[in-house]
């Protein structure tokens, strides 16, 4: 019998191995991507096998939680899916939107104009 010749993620991924047995993201590997791009940031999370309304985007003071919860009585499983994210800039939180497609949701944070890195500056000794 050859051996895979995909990655260890892609061959894995429906195994339903718990996560804290290969890390966050399994592998070494990220289960999303965050970037800015026209004053918002643009979050992409690859979240297979969950249905729309079985996942649920949370915004609580500065910090994004993305959470999903499938379960699949006919082979007694459960799948489950939480990340929080925490930004550097002030979001404008009544403007954040989110979609989900083929398996992957996007949420996009619009930047509050003019907003700074958050948190204070430290002075340099030296």
């Amino acid at each position: 019998m050859p051996l895979p010749t995909t990655s260890p993620s892609s061959w894995m991924q429906g195994l339903d191995l718990p996560s804290q047995l290969f890390g966050e993201g399994g592998f070494g590997g990220s289960d999303y991507e965050l970037y800015e791009e026209d004053d918002d940031f643009v979050l992409s999370v690859d979240m297979p096998g969950f249905e729309t309304d079985e996942i649920e985007v949370a915004w609580d003071d500065g910090v994004l939680n993305v959470s999903a919860e499938h379960v699949d009585e006919g082979r007694g499983r459960k799948k489950t899916y939480h990340r929080r994210f925490r930004f550097p800039k002030e979001i404008d939180e009544d403007e954040i939107s989110a979609s989900y497609n083929n398996g992957v949701l996007e949420v996009t944070l619009p930047i509050i104009a003019e907003a700074t890195a958050r948190g204070e500056t430290i002075p340099i000794e030296g």
